[in-house]
């Protein structure tokens, strides 16, 4: 694995202390099993849990004014960003650029299990369907 190193003294230490969140409990029913915004936990990223079992299902037509990334961390899904369709399976990471109109369905078979990372304090979101 590889990484940039960076200067230590351009990034001191702010004050803040760690904080820890419940995402989502595995024994929940539902498609959108969690979220944690950012601003409780004193960042600006927000991280939502997304899975469903039933081919061809997902979130409907949508936008952000930020960037989403979409980690798949089980199964396989058809995402539809702007013109742009990708399949993506569990591992891969994808970017949903902000302002780009975007929706992704359950390929099958199984479970698709995702984790969307919105760069925002908070969920902000225009449905377009």
């Amino acid at each position: 694995m590889t990484f940039e190193p960076f200067d230590t003294e351009s990034a001191p230490p702010d004050g803040r202390r760690a904080a820890k969140l419940r995402l989502f409990d595995a024994m929940t029913d539902g498609a959108w099993r969690g979220r944690v915004f950012g601003d409780t936990l004193g960042t600006s990223v927000t991280v939502l849990a997304y899975g469903n079992d039933v081919i061809g299902q997902g979130p409907t037509l949508h936008v952000h004014p930020y960037d989403e990334i979409f980690v798949v961390l089980e199964g396989h899904a058809r995402f539809f960003v702007g013109d742009d369709i990708v399949d993506a399976e569990a591992g891969d990471v994808l970017l949903g650029p902000k302002g780009v109109p975007h929706r992704f369905e359950n390929l099958g078979p199984g479970r698709l299990q995702t984790l969307d990372i919105h760069l925002a304090s908070r969920w902000y979101q225009n449905s377009l369907s």
